[in-house]
């Protein structure tokens, strides 16, 4: 399965979902704020305003589709940490790591 591998990452590498959890609970509504507040700005915008809709509604579809994808991130981080991967990888790690000598 990974025998043709050709990065430098490890063959057990794992991401953080601590982490991962915390950055799309702060994005989430963040995204879906900017989405709200570009999407208000852009029914007030008229003929000649700068920005123009166009830019506004370019700046709406990417936040929205940010807040999406955290919004699915933060869905699969909190499945997996409710089938207990964190721990696995928490207890994987620790066992792979040698421990000092007293």
């Amino acid at each position: 399965m990974l025998r043709n591998r050709r990065g430098s990452e490890p063959v057990t590498a794992r991401s953080d979902l601590r982490l991962r959890q915390l950055l799309a609970t702060v994005f989430v509504p963040l995204f879906v704020a900017g989405t709200a507040l570009f999407w208000y700005w852009m029914t007030q915008t008229g003929p000649g305003d700068v920005p123009s809709e166009g830019s506004l509604r370019v700046l709406t579809v990417v936040c929205g589709l940010l807040a999406l994808f955290a919004a699915v991130d933060l869905a699969v981080v909190l499945r997996r940490r409710r089938r207990g991967d964190d721990a696995r990888d928490e207890r994987e790690r620790q066992r792979r790591t040698p421990r000092a000598r007293r």
